[in-house]
C-alpha cells in the first residue's frame, strides 16, 4: 500500500469450500486518521455501466428493446444513428466519441467539479468530434454509448434512469446500500477521495464534486457487500433470460491481452463484472465461474501507480495468490494525455476498462496519476 501510495483500499475475495477473506487497510480520511472500514459507501464510476445495461437487457427480455435496433429507433440525432445499434453501443463498438474527451467538457468541469450536467449537454460535448470509425468494425471505449443507453432504458421504461434501476434491478437483486444519485449527494459513512485529475496536476479532495457527468456511465455509489452481492448476480445474469444473459457475456476482443468486452462487461483472464473509476475513487467487482470465487477491490483514491489504476494493482497481487491461473491485470492503454495538457486531458471517470481505448475504472477518460482529465471508467 505504501508503494502504491494508496490512502485506504478494502478488499474481499471469496470462494465456496475456501471460505472469505475481507480487510482493510490504510485511512478513509487523511486529515483526521479515520481508519478505512469494510461497510463505507464509496463512488463507483463505471461499475454503474453494469448497471445500466442490465436495466436495457431486462427491456429486451420485455420485447420492449432489441439489441440490433439502431439507436435512431429511440433517440433523435444521433451521428450515424441509423446504423449503429444498441448491441454496438453496449460493447463499446459504435465509433462514437467519447465526451470525456473533449476539451471544452474537461474544462468545463475541472474548472467547476461541483456543476451539474444533463445528459444532453454530455451528448454535445460528443456530437462536436469526429466519428472514430464505422460502427462494429473497432472497439473504442466511449462513454458516449452508455449516455444513449441510458436514455432509451428512461424512453422505453417509461420512467426516469434513476427510477428503473432502483425499482427493476436494484431492489429485484437486494441491493439495499446502492443508489443512483441525482447531484452530489452521498451517504454516510463515506471515505474522502483524492485525485491528482485537476487543472494544474495537484492533488484534491474530490468527496463533494457532482458525478453527474458521469449518469448513466458513471455516477453511481455502492458499498464492498453489495457489491459483492452484485458480482455474481450480473456474472450468472440472475436478473435476465438465459438467452440474453448468454449475448451479453459474448466478448469481444479489446486489443488488450486476456481482456475482451461484452454487453457492458468485461471478462480479463476469466474474471467477468467491471472496474469503475472516476476522481477521488476506484473500485473493482468481479467473478471467477470457474471457481465461484468473488473478488471486490475499493479504494479511495484514483492515482495512477506508474502506469497502473490502483484497483488493478490489488486485484492482480490478490488474484496472483488465490488464483495464479487466473491473474487479473488490466493495463493502462498508451498514451494517457498529461496535466501540461490541462483541458486536453481529460476526467477519468471511467467506467470502462481503461482510461481510453480499455475497460478501465474510471467513467471518464482517465483517471491517470499524470492526467487532468476526469475518469469515469
Amino acid at each position: 500500500m505504501r508503494e502504491a501510495n494508496v490512502p485506504g483500499v478494502s478488499v474481499s475475495v471469496s470462494a465456496p469450500g475456501r471460505g472469505t477473506y475481507l480487510k482493510s487497510f490504510g485511512v478513509a480520511d487523511k486529515a483526521t486518521g479515520t481508519p478505512m472500514t469494510p461497510d463505507l459507501f464509496v463512488r463507483i464510476g463505471s461499475e454503474t455501466k453494469t448497471f445500466t445495461v442490465t436495466a436495457l437487457l431486462e427491456l429486451v427480455d420485455q420485447g420492449k428493446a432489441g439489441l440490433d435496433d439502431p439507436i435512431a429507433k429511440y433517440i433523435k440525432g444521433v451521428p450515424n444513428g441509423d446504423k449503429i445499434t444498441l448491441r454496438q453501443l453496449a460493447e463499446m463498438r459504435s465509433g462514437l466519441p467519447s465526451y470525456t474527451e473533449d476539451p471544452a467538457f474537461v474544462q468545463a468541469l475541472l474548472s467547476d467539479p461541483k456543476r451539474p450536467f444533463t445528459p444532453q449537454q454530455l451528448l454535445a460535448y460528443a456530437y462536436k468530434q469526429p466519428i472514430q470509425f464505422p460502427p462494429g468494425t473497432k472497439y473504442f471505449y466511449s462513454n458516449t454509448n452508455l449516455i444513449l443507453l441510458g436514455l432509451v432504458v428512461e424512453k422505453q421504461g417509461g420512467m426516469p434512469l434513476r427510477d428503473f434501476i432502483q425499482q427493476k434491478v436494484l431492489d429485484p437483486a437486494g441491493l439495499k446500500n446502492t443508489s443512483f444519485p441525482v447531484g452530489a449527494e452521498f451517504p454516510s459513512p463515506h471515505p474522502q477521495g483524492y485525485t491528482n485529475q485537476t487543472l494544474d496536476g495537484k492533488e484534491a479532495v474530490t468527496t463533494d464534486w457532482n458525478p453527474s457527468w458521469g449518469w448513466a456511465a458513471g455516477a453511481m455509489i455502492s458499498t464492498l457487500p453489495d457489491l459483492k452481492s452484485w458480482a455474481r448476480t450480473v456474472a450468472t445474469g440472475t436478473l435476465l433470460s438465459p438467452k440474453t444473459q448468454a449475448e451479453r457475456l459474448k466478448v469481444l476482443p479489446t486489443g488488450i491481452p486476456g481482456a475482451g468486452y461484452g454487453l457492458g462487461i468485461i471478462n480479463v483472464q476469466g474474471w467477468i463484472g467491471h472496474n469503475g473509476s472516476l476522481p477521488g475513487y476506484e473500485t473493482l467487482t468481479v467473478y471467477l465461474p470457474e471457481s465461484q470465487a468473488t473478488m471486490v477491490v475499493v479504494l479511495n483514491t484514483d492515482i495512477l501507480d506508474g502506469k497502473t489504476e490502483p484497483s488493478t494493482l490489488f486485484g492482480q497481487a490478490v488474484s496472483s495468490i488465490v488464483t495464479p491461473g487466473h491473474v487479473f491485470n488490466l493495463p493502462v492503454p498508451e498514451p494517457r494525455p498529461s496535466s501540461s495538457t490541462s483541458a486536453s486531458s481529460s476526467p477519468s471517470a471511467s467506467s470502462s476498462p481503461s482510461s481510453s481505448s480499455s475497460p478501465s475504472s474510471s467513467s471518464s477518460p482517465s483517471a491517470s496519476s499524470s492526467s487532468a482529465t476526469p475518469s469515469s471508467g
